[in-house]
């Protein structure tokens, strides 16, 4: 069929034709935004769950959710490579010029301009962030040195100046895990303060399945600071329905065969539907599609996963790590202990230590349990055994 009129939307982060599954977590950030508007506090919110359930499109639709209802929203990427203290100043300018621009700026605006000041001075010595604003640095806040201390000092600042316009300002931060255990203790410090002091100030986070557990050992409160919904695959209703709805609003019928063979192969993980359908409609002939196009259509969707979703991850490895991964796949595709691990490898739990602390720190495998490890990708144990071939230690 003609890839020009091709619905589906296998790209990082796009939102795809049909966002089904997902009415539970956008019904509880509009009671959260409803409960901040009325003055009461609630948790904010840190969406977990494994790479390609869709994370960063719900970021994407609560953002629009966020806009329609008159919010200001201000949103970033965490990455290893960037500073935390000036990515925040930044959002932090952003959400301020928003908030009203500076020729309209009233007592409490002027204040938090000054505490930007400080901190962007602070954090990036020369305070070019904050540059094109004519103030000046208001000392003693947002001035210590300490992270915590200043950036709790910043979003006070901007919260009270956006309660002064009847306005409110949401944070969205996607690949939360990438922070550093004293930035994430920071931030959550800082949030913590505006609850406490009644402020139209929110944060949507979203990251890996081990969010709730860096959160937890950054700060004791988090727990009851956030609420840490999980998102996964979709129910098989919900899968077929990703996939027919898009078809049909451009009148292509897949058949019922052929939507259980995509289901089926997916498990319902968002990412891999979209793939599969794109792939499946340039493959297919007319309307409708058949099971057998859906059957043949396999070996290219597989080899497409292989040579982008998965492979990108694998050539970040060294040999020793893409062993102990192997190793992982071996044993099957849930949680794995660090032993058995270990055992297939031939070597102890404590020698493979740094290499599964690696693996984690790079975004590959997560901690689900006490000695457990799990792969953060779903069907990545597939895609090992299949790639690459086991080979036991001798004897």
């Amino acid at each position: 069929m003609d890839p020009r009129s091709n619905p589906y939307t296998p790209n990082a982060g796009a939102r795809p034709p049909a966002l089904v599954g997902r009415d539970a977590e956008l019904q509880a950030f509009e009671v959260l935004l409803d409960r901040l508007r009325h003055g009461h506090t609630e948790q904010s919110l840190m969406i977990t769950g494994l790479r390609g359930v869709g994370k960063t499109v719900l970021l994407g639709a609560i953002e629009e959710r966020a806009r329609v209802a008159g919010w200001i929203t201000v949103e970033t990427e965490i990455t290893k490579s960037s500073e935390f203290g000036p990515r925040m100043a930044q959002l932090v300018r952003r959400a301020l010029l928003q908030v009203s621009p500076p020729e309209r700026w009233r007592a409490k605006a002027m204040r938090a301009a000054g505490i930007l000041r400080s901190f962007s001075i602070t954090v990036t010595t020369e305070g070019s962030i904050t540059g094109s604003l004519d103030v000046d640095p208001l000392q003693g806040l947002g001035d210590s040195g300490d992270l915590g201390e200043d950036l709790t000092d910043l979003l006070v600042g901007l919260g009270e100046a956006a309660e002064e316009q009847g306005s409110g300002v949401v944070f969205l931060i996607d690949e939360v895990q990438f922070l550093s255990s004293k930035e994430l203790e920071a931030l959550i410090a800082a949030l913590h303060k505006t609850v406490q002091r009644q402020l139209p100030i929110t944060l949507v986070g979203a990251g890996l399945p081990q969010l709730p557990r860096l959160a937890g050992e950054a700060k004791s409160y988090a727990e009851r600071l956030f609420k840490f919904p999980v998102i996964g695959r979709l129910s098989e209703s919900q899968a077929a329905t990703a996939l027919t709805e898009p078809a049909g609003e451009q009148g292509v019928a897949i058949d019922d065969r052929a939507v259980h063979t995509v289901v089926v192969y997916t498990e319902g993980y968002p990412y891999f539907l979209q793939e599969y359908g794109k792939i499946l409609w340039d493959y297919a002939a007319a309307s409708p599609i058949t099971a057998v196009e859906a059957v043949e259509a396999q070996a290219v969707v597989e080899s497409k996963l292989d040579g982008s979703f998965f492979r990108v991850r694998v050539e970040r490895t060294s040999e020793l790590e893409l062993r102990y991964l192997r190793a992982m796949a071996e044993l099957g595709p849930e949680p794995q202990r660090a032993g058995d691990v270990a055992d297939l490898i031939g070597r102890t739990s404590e020698q493979l230590g740094p290499t599964r602390s690696r693996l984690i720190e790079k975004g590959l495998l997560y901690t689900p349990g006490y000695g457990l490890a799990a792969f953060t990708v779903p069907q990545f144990d597939r895609f090992l055994r299949r790639s690459y071939r086991f080979a036991p230690p001798p004897g």
